[in-house]
């Protein structure tokens, strides 16, 4: 459910480490040359070689991760590859800032919290507006909620949609 004021995100979670920087979800290897779908059947090989498979088995879900998520990268490709995946969000210790302003300038939600309860598998439910994320029907984490200009543009699907319609930035 996405509104202007709210937005939550529910899926079964899929693990990383610390350090995961966009190259190995956007690969050298990959680009360029390759769509994005391609692309997204062999994101984080490197780390984990059945993981696309495995979000592709699920339907898609949200990946969780350590510190420095999205680092060393400004590729805007990475939340491309992400979306392609059926990525619903990505949780994480810390984000690089680059790769945070990206997901949410392309719609794609991100939430900042410890990582350190929540196992491969569970089942995730995160409400940005109150900034609070459930693990299996356990509270687990409690952070600062989005603003609701970010929830408003993640809620339109990016920035370009958002400024579509509010040029002004100008909404209730």
């Amino acid at each position: 459910m996405m509104t202007a004021h709210t937005l939550q995100v529910v899926g079964p979670s899929f693990l990383l480490g610390d350090d995961v920087n966009t190259d190995i979800n956007c690969s050298n290897k990959y680009l360029p040359g390759k769509d994005v779908a391609y692309v997204a059947q062999h994101a984080f090989e490197q780390l984990s070689p059945k993981l696309a498979a495995e979000v592709q088995a699920s339907a898609g879900g949200i990946l969780v991760a350590g510190h420095h998520f999205g680092i060393n990268s400004s590729r805007e490709q990475a939340t491309h590859v992400l979306h392609a995946m059926n990525i619903r969000a990505v949780v994480a210790k810390s984000f690089g800032r680059q790769f945070f302003r990206n997901a949410i300038n392309n719609g794609l939600p991100v939430f900042e919290c410890d990582t350190d309860q929540i196992a491969s598998g569970e089942m995730i439910s995160i409400n940005f507006g109150a900034g609070e994320l459930t693990v299996a029907g356990r509270k687990v984490q409690q952070a600062h909620p989005l603003p609701r200009e970010i929830l408003a543009i993640l809620s339109l699907g990016g920035l370009i949609p958002f400024l579509k319609k509010y040029p002004d930035w100008k909404f209730a």
